[in-house]
């Protein structure tokens, strides 16, 4: 209807793929991954060595872990990216059904490692973990939903996709999840706003956040312990928080110097959660000022894209995997400086972990197909249009 109303510039359908791909691609945010993903693999290999030696593994281990499952994740991201949005819309909902599944079964067929929260399934050679399959394609299923809704004699998508979230959220809970869960439930609120949401319906589900986190915190001990070390003003130096504001006050401006940093061989979660820490001790703010404008690009360029996006689906989609990607990002940092209440996230492209490198390459290859230029003209065109 919306072509048969504004008109489309014609395809060159003989064009071969790849050109074709590679004409329309972002290129600005594409190799903001790429060095993103260069930065995690150099920081692996200061991070990881000691945790191999703990574990009595081959010093880099882990770093051949990561660029496996990195080299995975980054096929996913240029096969999703060549992709029309209709085909990334049809294949999310599709993985919504199976990741909701696996999330659902979670509490009887997976296992928590021994760190009181069952969020993996473990297949032997490697774990899984559902929830940050789910986080991308949750995206793709509330937009589709959110979408509908504005359609004439649409469903109420809106109700239902809210629906949805809050039985997400819950599961998530439960695990207990409480830093997906806010992912999850983040994303939808971007979404619900820019497609129209009624600023009073937002301070109410503000509010229900709110009362439901109080909640939390008074009936759930891990809740309350890490909402409790976020509040408190002594910090004990031997805790993970501890080390990695050491490490970073350490680093100062241009750091101590390559694999000369000291938090890694105290911090477990060194090459995951706390990978900022390793970054700040060793190569200093500059390193860190460096991966958080990339970061940004990435977020803000996709916006900027996505604000000349005409069809509701793919704006929405688009918008809520940027705001999804940065703010994952903005959260994994915020808690190793204590600007926020610990979370156990890890932060995309440049922790190790398998589920979360795969999970963020599919997720960064759906935001690429939604920015890829198309000939469909400028919203402001459209708008002008109508006013004349």
């Amino acid at each position: 209807m919306t072509e048969m109303v504004y008109g489309t510039v014609p395809l060159r359908d003989s064009e071969p793929v790849l050109p074709r791909w590679w004409r329309t691609i972002d290129k600005w945010s594409m190799s903001c991954i790429l060095v993103l993903f260069g930065i995690g693999m150099l920081l692996g290999l200061a991070a990881s060595p000691p945790l191999a030696a703990k574990n009595g593994l081959d010093p880099f281990y882990y770093v051949q872990r990561q660029a496996f499952f990195g080299g995975m994740a980054l096929i996913a991201m240029f096969f999703t990216s060549m992709m029309a949005p209709a085909i990334v819309r049809r294949l999310g909902v599709i993985g919504f059904a199976c990741a909701f599944l696996a999330l659902v079964l979670l509490p009887v067929l997976g296992t928590d490692f021994g760190k009181g929260a069952i969020r993996w399934y473990s297949l032997g050679f490697v774990s899984v973990q559902p929830s940050e399959f789910l986080k991308p394609v949750f995206v793709i299923m509330a937009a589709w939903l959110m979408a509908a809704g504005q359609e004439i004699n649409g469903p109420p998508g809106r109700l239902y996709s809210f629906i949805l979230t809050i039985i997400i959220v819950a599961f998530l809970a439960l695990q207990p999840d409480f830093g997906q869960a806010s992912l999850v439930l983040f994303s939808w609120g971007v979404m619900y706003f820019v497609a129209g949401a009624p600023i009073f319906l937002l301070i109410t589900i503000a509010g229900g956040v709110i009362f439901v986190g109080t909640l939390a915190y008074e009936n759930s001990e891990h809740f309350a312990r890490r909402i409790d070390g976020f509040l408190t003003a002594d910090l004990d130096p031997t805790t993970q928080l501890g080390y990695a504001t050491n490490a970073i006050r350490e680093g100062g401006f241009f750091g101590v110097g390559v694999g000369e940093g000291e938090v890694k061989w105290s911090l477990p979660d060194a090459h995951t959660d706390f990978i900022i820490a390793v970054a700040a001790e060793e190569y200093g703010l500059l390193l860190v000022l460096c991966i958080i404008g990339l970061y940004a690009t990435i977020t803000v360029r996709s916006m900027w894209l996505l604000m000349r996006e005409r069809d509701p689906f793919t704006r929405l989609a688009g918008t809520g995997l940027a705001c999804i990607f940065g703010i994952q990002a903005m959260i994994n940092m915020g808690v190793a400086v204590r600007l926020l209440p610990a979370k156990g996230m890890t932060l995309p492209f440049v922790s190790y972990g398998g589920s979360s490198l795969i999970a963020g390459g599919v997720a960064v290859g759906m935001l690429l197909a939604f920015t890829r230029t198309r000939p469909q003209g400028q919203i402001g065109d459209i708008l002008l249009k109508r006013g004349r």
